[in-house]
């Protein structure tokens, strides 16, 4: 029977495993080996026709075979987002070394962050609704309609049953279902809980992106992706899913599982502006970096890197530069500062994926470059051209959303 333990602030939240299906590769040995090599998952797409339009480029999920992560019976009423949900949990699952049994599943869970969700079912289910009736919709699809359909389908699929929370706040959502993982870990509601982002590349949202003239190119030119770059004219899109296995230091250590890190504080605000655009204003980053820091228990000197949330928009990026010039002006030594978003692309939920490479680079030392990234914008310690090799102590991974949101996390040794 499920029995709450007695909340205990004190109680320090580790990862000890990282599941991830991506542009980049399915699993963390194929990630990590391209990741750290500088190589790009972005080019032309090929899922849908762009001929029409005038983007082409994406960050699509490649040589994705669900059936070796996932049960026939239950793969076949999943969708897209549900099945590399699934696939990438069992891999975290898998990589932490933990099994579930019935006397454990109701204190495992799961929290995922999704900004857009099955954009592709939805599209699909509504397109039958009102040009062919109600009653010639398929019922598979209407569960798959709803945003918490991917974790529902992963509990169902991998036999838990304890917290099952879905996270929708744009670009965001990751990076504030790990932090709400975490305090779910510290009061104790769950043993074990996975945590992370996914979300999907559809023809619907892709062609939506252009209608913002969020994609590149902004401003013609070349389209491509250059996080930091003072050439930069838009973002890719991508896609993708990446989950963190997260318990207690305690619990990891009684299973003599030597965690990747410990996830020491987070802090969450906001500054607001138009719900498509991204803030201009660095004092909102500002602040909640500052707040995240405080509530790790440190300062700006203890910061050895950063995973940025750049991915090549001229205002996003320039604001995020000018933050952190600021906020380390201080500081005795600058962090190195790095982007995934040159190789990955953006889906908005991608904090899951950074939130694994970041583990990847805690436990191997090492920072991957920001694919793209030729003219910085200024005088920051940008990691470009290939992987460095750097002791990381503590790290911070940035989470920035249209529409003025920010959810900063500090990961520690």
């Amino acid at each position: 029977m499920f029995k709450e333990k007695q909340a205990d602030n004190t109680r320090r939240v580790v990862i000890t495993g990282i599941g991830m299906v991506t542009p980049l590769g399915i699993g963390k040995e194929e990630f990590g080996k391209r990741l750290f090599s500088a190589e790009t998952g972005i080019a032309q797409i090929k899922s849908f026709d762009t001929s029409s339009l005038s983007s082409h480029l994406g960050a699509e999920v490649t040589d994705f075979h669900p059936r070796d992560f996932i049960s026939v019976k239950n793969m076949r009423r999943m969708d897209k987002i549900s099945l590399m949900t699934a696939a990438s949990t069992r891999l975290a699952l898998n990589d932490a070394d933990f099994q579930i049994t019935a006397e454990n599943r109701d204190r495992v869970g799961i929290v995922l962050g999704t900004a857009f969700g099955a954009t592709d079912i939805t599209v699909q289910f509504l397109r039958t609704l009102f040009t062919e009736g109600p009653s010639c919709v398929n019922p598979i699809l209407v569960p798959n309609t709803v945003m918490n359909a991917a974790a529902g389908h992963t509990s169902i699929e991998l036999g838990f049953r304890g917290v099952n929370t879905t996270v929708t706040h744009f670009a965001v959502s990751a990076e504030n279902a790990i932090a709400y993982a975490a305090a779910e870990i510290r009061r104790g509601t769950a043993d074990f809980i996975f945590a992370g982002g996914a979300d999907i590349l559809s023809e619907f949202y892709y062609r939506s992106l252009i209608k913002f003239h969020a994609l590149s190119p902004q401003n013609k030119g070349k389209e491509e992706s250059r996080p930091f770059d003072q050439d930069r004219n838009g973002m890719i899109a991508g896609e993708g899913c990446g989950i963190i296995c997260l318990e207690s230091l305690q619990s990891a250590l009684a299973r003599g599982r030597q965690p990747y890190c410990e996830i020491k504080g987070a802090g969450m605000g906001s500054s607001p502006t138009r719900p498509t655009a991204w803030p201009k204003n660095p004092e909102g980053i500002k602040n909640t970096l500052n707040r995240a820091m405080k509530n790790a228990g440190g300062s700006v000197n203890d910061i050895q890197a950063i995973f940025a949330s750049a991915n090549g928009d001229k205002i996003l990026d320039a604001a995020e530069a000018r933050a952190y010039a600021e906020i380390f002006d201080s500081a005795e030594n600058k962090p190195f500062i790095t982007s995934l978003k040159g190789a990955t692309g953006e889906s908005f939920s991608g904090g899951g994926i950074r939130a694994c490479a970041l583990a990847l680079s805690m436990e191997k030392n090492i920072l991957p470059p920001v694919v793209g990234l030729v003219n910085p914008l200024g005088p920051l310690a940008f990691v470009t051209g290939e992987k460095k090799e750097l002791e990381i102590r503590k790290a911070v991974l940035a989470g920035i959303s249209f529409g003025g949101t920010y959810a900063y996390l500090i990961f520690g040794k």
